[in-house]
């Protein structure tokens, strides 16, 4: 039987979302004040309030409805975000043509300084890399944040192709299909892969085509056919011989 292909998500498995607010909004301030103008505290506080309104289960629906594809949903996301924090500091907005440049060199100067790493995460990946497992990602993030973070944490080189949902033009909880292009783009079958995540819906949606799945979770959860639960991505190297 070949080894399993491993395919690990980032925010629940790999990093704790709970400590990045504060680092994000303490990271905006200082990334965007001294360009922008305006006051840390200010930045801080309008980068907490557009993130609520954007990350707000209902309003994140009806953007990845609106969008037409994934490149149109980045792009509108991008200039809602620094359009929002500009209108609520009061400094005067870049011109559009700028935009996409400003928001990605932020968010490539913040994710590369987060550090949020569950604990034993950084070592698990480094141990399944050295047991000669393959790895991906499998993120809502997109590629380009996958490889700044992936740098920051200092084990992008433990890692294949970083997918989000740019790389095959799929959202990742929409349907199946996310992991499907996945695969395919991969050339494996569904039944080499191994879908690490800490969301019940995206475990589904990887068991319908057929991958085997592990559901990061600390809570209690009755474990089904294909599915392993563990607490934390730390006991993946050890567990995963129920699996392979």
């Amino acid at each position: 039987m070949s080894r399993l292909v491993i395919f690990l998500d980032d925010g629940g498995v790999m990093n704790d979302n709970t400590q990045r607010g504060p680092q994000w909004r303490r990271l905006v301030a200082e990334f965007f004040t001294p360009l922008l103008g305006g006051t840390p505290e200010a930045w801080s506080e309008a980068n907490r309030t557009m993130s609520d309104q954007l990350f707000d289960p209902v309003n994140w629906q009806k953007r990845i409805q609106a969008a037409s594809d994934y490149a149109s949903f980045d792009r509108r996301y991008q200039l809602d975000w620094l359009a929002g924090m500009c209108e609520f500091v009061g400094v005067p907005t870049p011109p559009e043509e700028e935009y996409l440049e400003l928001a990605y060199r932020a968010t490539a100067f913040i994710i590369s300084r987060v550090r949020a790493d569950f604990p034993g995460a950084i070592d698990a990946v480094r141990t399944l890399h050295s047991q000669g497992y393959t790895l991906h990602t499998a993120s809502n993030g997109c590629s380009r944040d996958l490889n700044s973070l992936l740098n920051g944490m200092g084990i992008r080189d433990c890692f294949g192709r970083l997918y989000g949902p740019d790389l095959v033009n799929a959202f990742k909880l929409k349907g199946p299909e996310y992991y499907e292009r996945i695969f395919a783009d991969l050339g494996i079958s569904p039944t080499d892969a191994l879908v690490v995540d800490d969301s019940s819906r995206a475990i589904s949606l990887a068991a319908q085509t057929g991958a085997r799945t592990v559901l990061v979770n600390n809570s209690f959860h009755q474990e089904t056919a294909g599915t392993l639960q563990i607490k934390s991505l730390a006991e993946l190297p050890q567990m995963i011989h129920r699996l392979d």
